[in-house]
């Protein structure tokens, strides 16, 4: 990155220059994409605080929560590329760790054609389903809003597949160690999408459709002119192609791929199944306060997303090469940064209600409890994610695998449980999640130490 490097020395003291410009080369590029990454998370926050609002005037909260809880549905069906966008991940990272550029195109090319295929059964068959499936009832909804639903499903599940490939281009961003570009994608999306809904508030009345519409159809667009801008350029030689398909590699591909493929489905039930639970315990309206909290709260899983997420290839990398003195620097620097998100996990909830308030005024209400234990949840995924990060980008998820059917197992009945028989609501439901990862959370940094210390031997090493 020397326009960033440039950019750096013009601006900015010199004890920040020596920090992106001394150490490991494998670490400059990681503080240079979490540099750049903040950044474009910033815009990204900012534009989506703006949108919750302005989404909420637009429609209402009962039907900005039917359309929270058929995002996540359709999130579901993200888990259908059967693992393989981080098996390609890992092995695109592996590829061009040995300088092997022929099999990272191969690579590149069946993972296209793979989910190409996958998607298109897919979709044929929810064009099947769509008329048969009662959505008023899947959602909770007035029997009125059918006809609205069944069309909204078709237009934003038709974007959703194109998606579904499109993405592709981002996993070969990261798994290069270029994240910041692929976090580039969600602000630009943002601005076409606020911008589009600000039209629509001044120019038509409430329509889901339209704002299905603008919400599935931006992030396509980016990814389309991102695929022909670096396909055709500096990505040139590792684009798609028909020549280059060999299903030869699919076995290496989905043997790392099913287990991501198996946690993928077990985080699904873990994460992504919370607004479908309250939707049918309590209605769509509940779903707004959750999401709201969630997404407040969600800063703080966002920071150290940005900071941990250049070193899932950077592991791959380091382990590839027996770099085990920097592996423990790394962590142990992410567990400082740890305890300094506690603290600031600390300050948003004391100071939540001030914030709820300046934010969204009095459209909506959030329960204390609520954000107490979304504050808990942030800080248990950020934990964990330390770990699992190193764990997934050397390959070794045998135990993550069987730890996320366990806590899969034991959400839904939990969250039930918690949510309406001990009538904590929406609050129960968090609950559960975050008793759930407790038990990644206790194991996960074991596995780590064993691994790196070359003590990790049946399923610790597997």
């Amino acid at each position: 990155m020397p326009i960033f490097v440039k950019i750096l020395k013009t601006y900015l003291p010199s004890k920040i220059i020596i920090f992106f410009s001394k150490g490991h080369e494998r670490s400059l590029r990681a503080k240079k994409n979490i540099a750049a990454s903040f950044l474009l998370k910033g815009i990204s926050i900012i534009i989506s605080f703006l949108l919750v609002p302005m989404t909420i005037d637009y429609i209402n909260p009962t039907k900005y929560g039917i359309w929270l809880t058929l995002s996540s549905v359709l999130g579901w069906f993200a888990f259908f590329d059967i693992g393989l966008g981080n098996g390609l991940r890992n092995k695109f990272a592996e590829a061009l760790a040995n300088r092997d550029l022929d099999l990272a195109r191969s690579y590149v090319s069946t993972t296209y054609a793979i989910l190409l295929i996958v998607i298109s059964i897919v979709y044929l068959v929810v064009i099947v389903l769509n008329p048969i499936l009662h959505w008023a009832d899947i959602f909770n909804t007035p029997v009125e809003m059918e006809s609205e639903l069944r069309e909204l499903v078709i237009i934003v599940f038709s974007f959703f597949s194109l998606q579904f490939v499109l993405k592709l281009v981002g996993t070969i961003l990261t798994a290069d160690q270029r994240p910041a570009i692929t976090n580039s994608f969600g602000p630009i999306s943002s601005i076409i999408t606020l911008i589009v809904i600000y039209i629509l508030t001044k120019t038509t009345t409430g329509s889901l459709i339209y704002l299905g519409t603008a919400l599935s159809a931006s992030p396509v667009i980016v990814l389309v002119l991102a695929s022909l801008f670096f396909y055709t350029g500096e990505y040139k030689y590792y684009r798609p192609s028909i020549k280059y398909i060999n299903f030869k590699y699919f076995r290496g591909l989905f043997g790392l791929g099913i287990q991501f493929f198996i946690i993928q489905i077990a985080c699904l039930i873990l994460y992504a199944t919370d607004n479908m639970i309250i939707t049918q315990l309590f209605g769509p309206l509940e779903v707004t306060p959750y999401n709201i909290a969630y997404k407040y709260f969600g800063i703080v899983t966002m920071i150290f997303g940005i900071i941990t997420m250049p070193f899932w290839s950077a592991y791959t990398e380091a382990y590839a090469h027996n770099d085990v003195k920097w592996i423990k620097s790394v962590t142990n620097k992410l567990v400082c940064i740890f305890f300094v998100l506690i603290i600031l996990t600390i300050v948003m909830l004391l100071s939540s209600k001030i914030f709820y308030l300046s934010w969204i005024g009095d459209r909506v209400k959030i329960p204390v409890m609520l954000s107490v234990f979304m504050g808990i949840y942030a800080i248990l995924i950020t934990w964990s994610s330390i770990f699992s990060f190193f764990v997934n980008g050397v390959g070794k998820i045998r135990l993550p695998l069987y730890l996320s059917i366990i806590e899969a197992i034991a959400n839904i009945p939990l969250s039930i449980f918690f949510a309406k028989n001990l009538g904590m609501g929406s609050a129960g439901v968090i609950l559960a999640t975050c008793i759930c990862i407790s038990i990644g959370c206790i194991f996960l940094p074991i596995q780590y130490l064993k691994i790196i210390n070359y003590k990790a031997v049946g399923i610790w090493g597997r």
